[in-house]
């Protein structure tokens, strides 16, 4: 995952040149903890201003933020302890309260941060389930088709659960979306989004295609095992990271 790390860094760099601010939407899961407790240590903690840095998140679970199983408190435990990063430049999604109140709540933050400029994050992290889904974009929820709100609740019948989303819009609006993958049991799903035929009710992480901006794989050995290509020439696939944990979305 030092990929990962490194590519959070310069794209942090970038945009505080040119903007004078970073914007980015974390992805919870297992697969980016690794990610960030390298990004709250040495060589990348130092590279990064965190002064300028504005944490947001693409989805989060409808939990306390105390709770384990809160995209919020893993990035906590993992990153945002760690860092000087002000308190007042973290965005977490309200998943303590109704599900309709913290998407509500959610794009009131999105709108007081962007103002009147369109909601462009300077880098979207995503991971990938083994059923194809990515944020909290499920196969076969309504939300999939959300086009006019910035974040949606949405109730994920086979995890019995409400999570909070970025909508599809929002995502490929970004200036660079980067997807991180691993483990064998990814392999099928990821070959599915990536080759497999168009089918975005099945697979969501399909409609992450923003019209012209950068994305980015970042993919272990286990997980591109299954892909039709050999991993070497498989460009823009990052294949050098066999040893980082699998996510557990």
């Amino acid at each position: 995952m030092r990929g990962a790390a490194a590519l959070f860094v310069e794209h942090a760099r970038q945009a505080v040149l040119t903007r004078g601010r970073f914007s980015v939407a974390l992805a919870g899961g297992n697969t980016p903890r690794r990610a960030y407790a390298l990004l709250a240590g040495e060589p990348f903690r130092s590279r990064v201003d965190w002064s300028r840095v504005h944490i947001f998140w693409s989805d989060e679970r409808c939990v306390p933020p105390d709770d384990a199983r809160s995209n919020c408190h893993m990035t906590r435990t993992a990153l945002l302890d760690h860092v000087p990063i002000p308190s007042a430049n973290i965005y977490r999604i309200r998943g303590e309260i109704r599900p309709a109140a913290a998407a509500k709540d959610y794009e009131a933050a999105l709108a007081h941060y962007f103002g009147t400029e369109p909601v462009r994050f300077d880098l979207v992290i995503l991971g990938l389930g083994t059923n194809g889904h990515t944020a909290s974009l499920f196969p076969g929820t309504p939300v999939l088709n959300e086009r006019t709100r910035r974040a949606a609740e949405v109730y994920v019948a086979e995890l019995d659960m409400w999570r909070v989303t970025l909508t599809v819009p929002v995502i490929n609006a970004a200036a660079v979306v980067a997807f991180l993958v691993s483990g064998a049991d990814k392999a099928d799903a990821l070959r599915d989004v990536l080759f497999g035929p168009r089918d975005p009710e099945r697979m969501p992480a399909q409609l992450i295609q923003p019209a012209a901006i950068e994305i980015s794989w970042l993919v272990d050995r286990a997980a591109a095992s299954r892909l039709p290509v050999p991993t070497e020439t498989a460009s823009p696939i990052d294949s050098n990271h066999a040893d980082a944990p699998r996510d557990t979305e």
